[in-house]
């Protein structure tokens, strides 16, 4: 049970392992003792409890969940303009880990030129610093290529800003995406 208590609450870790080796220490002492030191359970107990009963897991961040993009603007030298097609919709997962994108036509041709596309991979956030590892997308040349954007959370809308660079398909401009939470 000590192990337990202590694998739950890491930053306990030290807290447990004084406890347990304690309350070994109590139990195993020399009979003649014992009764004297058996005084000192209850109290060990208590604490055993309040340390099981402490939440130690961390609030989940606030890019964790689903949000589906509403606006997007690409900045190319001296130009800015509008990328965001409301004949289509794109939501973007984000989990812990990983994120993933995915984004269709709301009315598809009856023929199978339906544009669908897709990526995703692992990603890292420090502070407002959002780096996308694109690791699968649809279109393979965009495969393996980190992404930094700066991201703002408030309430239910997420504004990334950064630079979307590909040398190898010539593409080097800077893009602007605004998302609101999904919360269905």
């Amino acid at each position: 049970m000590m192990i337990m208590i202590c694998v739950n609450h890491n930053h306990h870790k030290n807290l447990c392992s004084i406890l347990g080796k304690t309350v070994y220490r109590l139990l195993s002492y020399k009979s003649s003792h014992r009764s004297q030191n058996m005084r000192f359970i209850p109290l060990l107990l208590v604490a055993i409890t309040t340390l099981s009963a402490c939440s130690t897991k961390q609030p989940d961040s606030p890019i964790i969940g689903t949000w589906e993009l509403v606006s997007a603007t690409t900045i190319e030298k001296d130009s800015s303009f509008s990328t965001f097609d409301p004949t289509h919709k794109m939501i973007k997962i984000i989990n812990p880990t990983h994120f993933a994108f995915l984004n269709h036509a709301i009315n598809p041709p009856k023929d199978s030129t339906n544009q669908f596309t897709a990526g995703g991979g692992s990603y890292t956030l420090k502070d407002s610093v959002y780096t996308e590892n694109l690791d699968y997308f649809s279109d393979k040349a965009w495969e393996n290529h980190k992404f930094e954007f700066v991201v703002n959370i408030s309430n239910d809308t997420l504004i990334q800003k950064g630079v979307e660079k590909v040398e190898k398909l010539g593409i080097d401009h800077i893009i602007i995406e605004k998302y609101k939470r999904v919360t269905k």
